[in-house]
Protein backbone atom coordinates (compact mmCIF):
# COMPACT_ATOMS: atom_id res chain seq x y z
CA UNK A 1 0.00 0.00 0.00
CA UNK A 2 1.33 3.41 -0.95
CA UNK A 3 1.43 6.20 1.63
CA UNK A 4 0.41 9.77 0.81
CA UNK A 5 3.54 10.82 2.69
CA UNK A 6 5.95 8.65 0.72
CA UNK A 7 8.18 5.72 1.55
CA UNK A 8 11.95 5.49 1.91
CA UNK A 9 14.64 3.65 3.81
CA UNK A 10 14.28 4.20 7.54
CA UNK A 11 16.64 6.55 9.32
CA UNK A 12 18.91 5.55 10.77
CA UNK A 13 19.20 2.68 8.29
CA UNK A 14 18.62 -0.66 9.97
CA UNK A 15 17.95 -4.30 9.16
CA UNK A 16 14.71 -5.96 10.26
CA UNK A 17 14.20 -9.42 11.74
CA UNK A 18 13.75 -10.78 8.20
CA UNK A 19 17.25 -9.64 7.22
CA UNK A 20 16.00 -6.87 4.91
CA UNK A 21 16.32 -3.14 5.22
CA UNK A 22 13.50 -1.50 7.17
CA UNK A 23 11.40 0.99 5.20
CA UNK A 24 9.69 4.05 6.62
CA UNK A 25 6.33 5.47 5.56
CA UNK A 26 3.59 7.75 6.81
CA UNK A 27 4.16 10.17 9.66
CA UNK A 28 7.28 8.23 10.70
CA UNK A 29 8.81 8.97 7.30
CA UNK A 30 8.25 12.69 7.80
CA UNK A 31 9.69 12.66 11.34
CA UNK A 32 12.76 10.81 10.07
CA UNK A 33 13.09 13.28 7.19
CA UNK A 34 13.01 16.21 9.61
CA UNK A 35 15.74 14.59 11.70
CA UNK A 36 17.86 13.99 8.58
CA UNK A 37 17.50 17.62 7.50
CA UNK A 38 18.35 18.99 10.93
CA UNK A 39 21.30 16.64 11.53
CA UNK A 40 22.89 17.14 8.10
CA UNK A 41 25.55 19.75 7.51
CA UNK A 42 25.73 21.57 4.19
CA UNK A 43 28.36 19.87 2.04
CA UNK A 44 27.75 16.37 3.41
CA UNK A 45 25.44 15.25 0.60
CA UNK A 46 27.07 14.48 -2.72
CA UNK A 47 25.13 16.20 -5.49
CA UNK A 48 23.14 18.42 -3.10
CA UNK A 49 25.84 20.38 -1.24
CA UNK A 50 23.43 22.96 0.18
CA UNK A 51 21.19 20.32 1.85
CA UNK A 52 20.85 20.47 5.64
CA UNK A 53 20.31 22.91 8.47
CA UNK A 54 23.92 23.44 9.49
CA UNK A 55 23.25 23.20 13.23
CA UNK A 56 26.79 21.97 14.00
CA UNK A 57 28.01 25.53 13.44
CA UNK A 58 26.48 26.36 16.83
CA UNK A 59 28.85 23.98 18.62
CA UNK A 60 30.88 26.05 21.09
CA UNK A 61 28.32 28.87 20.97
CA UNK A 62 26.85 30.02 24.28
CA UNK A 63 23.55 28.43 25.28
CA UNK A 64 21.69 31.74 25.46
CA UNK A 65 18.69 33.46 23.83
CA UNK A 66 20.78 35.03 21.05
CA UNK A 67 22.12 31.63 19.95
CA UNK A 68 18.65 30.11 20.32
CA UNK A 69 17.21 32.77 17.98
CA UNK A 70 19.83 32.01 15.31
CA UNK A 71 19.20 28.28 15.68
CA UNK A 72 15.44 28.82 15.38
CA UNK A 73 15.99 30.73 12.14
CA UNK A 74 18.25 27.98 10.73
CA UNK A 75 15.67 25.29 11.56
CA UNK A 76 12.79 27.25 10.01
CA UNK A 77 14.72 28.01 6.81
CA UNK A 78 15.95 24.44 6.36
CA UNK A 79 12.54 22.85 6.89
CA UNK A 80 10.81 25.37 4.61
CA UNK A 81 13.29 24.57 1.87
CA UNK A 82 13.71 20.80 2.22
CA UNK A 83 10.50 19.36 3.67
CA UNK A 84 7.50 20.41 1.56
CA UNK A 85 5.16 17.88 3.19
CA UNK A 86 4.88 20.04 6.31
CA UNK A 87 4.04 23.61 7.29
CA UNK A 88 6.06 24.72 10.29
CA UNK A 89 3.86 26.46 12.84
CA UNK A 90 6.44 27.13 15.53
CA UNK A 91 10.06 26.47 16.41
CA UNK A 92 11.07 26.87 20.03
CA UNK A 93 14.69 26.59 21.10
CA UNK A 94 15.62 26.58 24.79
CA UNK A 95 18.36 25.36 27.07
CA UNK A 96 18.01 21.72 28.13
CA UNK A 97 16.58 21.45 31.65
CA UNK A 98 19.48 19.41 33.07
CA UNK A 99 22.32 19.59 30.51
CA UNK A 100 23.87 23.06 30.38
CA UNK A 101 25.73 22.29 27.13
CA UNK A 102 22.61 21.23 25.23
CA UNK A 103 19.77 23.16 23.61
CA UNK A 104 16.46 21.58 22.63
CA UNK A 105 14.62 22.57 19.44
CA UNK A 106 10.91 21.74 19.48
CA UNK A 107 9.17 22.00 16.12
CA UNK A 108 5.39 22.12 15.84
CA UNK A 109 4.12 21.52 12.32
CA UNK A 110 1.07 20.53 10.29
CA UNK A 111 1.07 17.79 7.70
CA UNK A 112 0.09 19.37 4.38
CA UNK A 113 -1.83 16.30 3.19
CA UNK A 114 -4.01 15.85 6.28
CA UNK A 115 -3.69 19.06 8.35
CA UNK A 116 -2.75 16.91 11.38
CA UNK A 117 -0.60 18.71 13.93
CA UNK A 118 2.64 17.02 14.98
CA UNK A 119 5.57 17.91 17.23
CA UNK A 120 9.18 16.74 17.31
CA UNK A 121 12.09 17.69 19.56
CA UNK A 122 15.80 17.45 18.87
CA UNK A 123 18.71 17.91 21.27
CA UNK A 124 21.51 20.08 19.88
CA UNK A 125 24.93 20.08 21.60
CA UNK A 126 26.42 23.47 22.49
CA UNK A 127 29.03 24.85 24.84
CA UNK A 128 28.38 25.66 28.48
CA UNK A 129 27.33 29.30 28.99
Amino acid sequence: MSSIFGTSLSFPPRVGADGRFVWSSGEDNIRESIAVILKTEPGERVGVPEFGAGLARFLFEPNNPATHARMRDAVQRALARWERRIEVEAVEVAAHATEAETAVATITYRLVATASRERISLAIPLAVT
